[in-house]
């Protein structure tokens, strides 16, 4: 396409795209992965991948499927001949007949999930019959449609295709989708359990596509989110091997920041550019960055989300060289908002609760990465922490006393989080108007009125507490105050662990880049008295934080941050459940 800006001819941004075929064909831009596959055709025949959402896994796969195809043989050239594995073909290309099911269209209720999958396994089994009609024996379409239900026809199908010489590739996408419902609704357990064990439907499934390896489905490639329902069907299925947590795979999907730096210097030379490479890494990296999916590839390389690239360089190029007015892309928000309701089971702060607030309070967690667990133990300790692994809200950051230290990856996430504790609050009866906070917030960034923001802070404090007395101490009173202050449009919250000085607790670094009027930036210190101890800690704790305040502002990376702003340094003292203090440092 032509840019209108230069005029220059530039390759289509994929945002969006999940279609190898059509990306290739409408010439977007493709960070080439396919080198991968070459590891992939190495590994275990029977191959389980577990992802974030919106990280590149459907692409990946849709990837593989015309790599392998059998009936793309003839677009081998056009689809791969300049990429990596164009020039390095394994054996096994274009061999197989493919088989393609992808669970996120079957309807997850337990009451109609049967039908679904019938129906969805049905339509795919009719495809694969009529595509490779030349391959098959005649008639066998309609024998097949004969058998009732997946799980017969998928017998049939796989033994048929053995009679006659041919091999499948099978490929599962979201093969974990039935696991929402559960974790979104504990009262489905029992039923979910039935399904998944024994003599179920669902473990019956995976035990038909167990029985078929031994016969022509000679590889799989499954993917998905969590580990749980791979766990609860793996005495019936196995014989696959999850390499989620493997270095050799830790950059199969996402970006790296070569990866992200090539990309934008192709674009700076075709599109309308008004920041140098290295500047919009400065800008993209603490959004973006900092996943790591392998304990082995800890201080080697980071990944980049490599949806939210796509969307920053698209919506960039598209707004004449300005970053977007929002970091966020908000099917990210909708994405992460699902883990809330897979993880609340009840409207009572429980055990996930703590985990959050710990981590939000300590800026880490640590535990053991687990590569399974049942859907019934989802509550434990490791299991809840491994869950948030799985959905990308913690990454991998070293080790930690003999476990591995788990911490926030970048600030989506982060806001995810501080959203997800906010709206936790609000399920047990804490009202708030996010209108009246935006506003708050607004003044404080251009008028430099940070007072009201504070007040609205206590006030929403104020009735919480005079409603629950479960959670009053000093996790929740710290978390609460870094969640309504952090959660914001206009700074990037830059936290004391972020910097391990522990000077001040958070630096509002102003987005100039979106925002270049903006004329106020902050330090906020937070300490926290409990209500037990004696009103003279106040002037204590009051002292200590200026004192931290004052060094934190002389840090380089505050100096640095603030340019054009008006730096204010805030102190905030809790006592118990009240603001004791709240005041600007001169």
């Amino acid at each position: 396409m032509i840019d209108e800006k230069t005029g220059k001819y530039r390759k289509r941004i994929p945002y969006g795209m999940m279609n190898f075929e059509a990306l290739r064909e409408d010439d977007c831009y493709y960070v080439d992965k396919t080198r991968f596959i070459e590891k992939i055709e190495q590994a275990n025949k029977f191959f389980f991948y577990i992802r974030p959402r919106r990280f590149g896994k459907s692409l990946t796969v849709s990837m593989l499927r015309y790599y392998y195809n059998i009936l793309t043989a003839d677009k081998f050239d056009k689809l791969f001949g300049d990429l990596w594995i164009g020039s390095h073909p394994t054996p096994e290309r274009n061999s197989y007949l493919i088989l393609y099911l992808n669970f996120a269209v079957v309807n997850a209720e337990l009451n109609d999930y049967r039908k679904s999958l019938d129906a969805h396994c049905n339509t795919e089994f009719n495809f694969f019959c009529d595509i490779y009609s030349d391959y098959l024996p005649a008639g066998l379409k309609e024998k097949m449609n004969e058998k009732n239900g997946a799980v017969e026809q998928l017998d049939y199908l796989y033994k048929e295709c053995n009679k006659a010489g041919q091999k499948i590739y099978l490929f599962i996408d979201e093969y974990d989708h039935f696991t929402n419902k559960i974790l979104s609704e504990p009262e489905c357990l029992e039923a979910y359990k039935s399904e998944t064990h024994g003599t179920g439907y669902l473990r019956n499934f995976f035990d038909t596509i167990k029985a078929g390896t031994d016969s022509s489905i000679r590889r799989c490639f499954v993917t998905g989110v969590t580990p749980v329902t791979m766990d609860d069907l793996t005495s019936g299925f196995n014989i696959g091997t999850n390499y989620s947590l493997s270095p050799e795979f830790n950059e199969m999907t996402g970006f790296t920041e070569e990866e992200v730096r090539a990309m934008l210097s192709y674009y700076s030379s075709v599109a309308e550019f008004n920041h140098s490479v290295d500047e919009l890494i400065l800008m993209m990296k603490p959004w973006y960055d900092n996943y790591c999916f392998a304990k082995a590839s800890y201080g080697k390389t980071t990944m980049y989300n490599s949806c939210m690239v796509l969307y920053f360089v698209d919506n960039y190029i598209r707004n004449g060289g300005k970053a977007p007015d929002n970091m966020v892309e908000e099917n990210i928000r909708v994405d992460y908002n699902k883990l809330r309701m897979l993880i609340r089971k009840d409207k009572e702060f429980a055990h996930d609760a703590s985990v959050i607030q710990t981590l939000v309070n300590q800026g880490f967690i640590t535990g053991e990465l687990k590569t399974g667990f049942p859907a019934e133990q989802i509550g434990s300790s490791n299991n809840f922490i491994s869950l948030l692994y799985y959905f990308g809200m913690v990454s991998i950051a070293g080790t930690y006393m003999g476990e591995t230290k788990l911490a926030i990856p970048n600030e989506v996430v982060r806001e995810q989080i501080f959203s997800y504790l906010l709206d936790t609050y609000r399920d047990i009866s804490l009202e708030s108007d996010d209108y009246q906070k935006s506003k708050s917030a607004q003044l404080m960034a251009w008028r430099g009125n940070w007072k009201p923001f504070f007040d609205y802070i206590a006030e929403c404090m104020r009735k919480f507490a005079s409603q629950r007395d479960k959670q009053k101490g000093e996790a929740f009173v710290h978390g609460f105050t870094l969640a309504m202050t952090c959660q914001n449009r206009f700074w990037r919250p830059i936290s004391e662990l972020d910097n391990q000085q522990g000077y001040a607790d958070i630096f509002l670094c102003p987005l100039l880049d979106i925002f270049p009027d903006m004329e106020h930036s902050y330090i906020i210190e937070l300490k926290y008295v409990r209500s037990s101890e004696p009103e003279s800690r106040i002037a204590s704790a009051r002292e200590e934080a200026i004192s931290q305040v004052n060094r934190y502002a002389q840090t380089d990376v505050v100096r640095e941050g603030v340019r054009t702003t008006k730096l204010h340094k805030i102190v905030v003292i809790w006592y118990g459940t009240d603001m004791a203090v709240c005041e600007e440092v001169i």
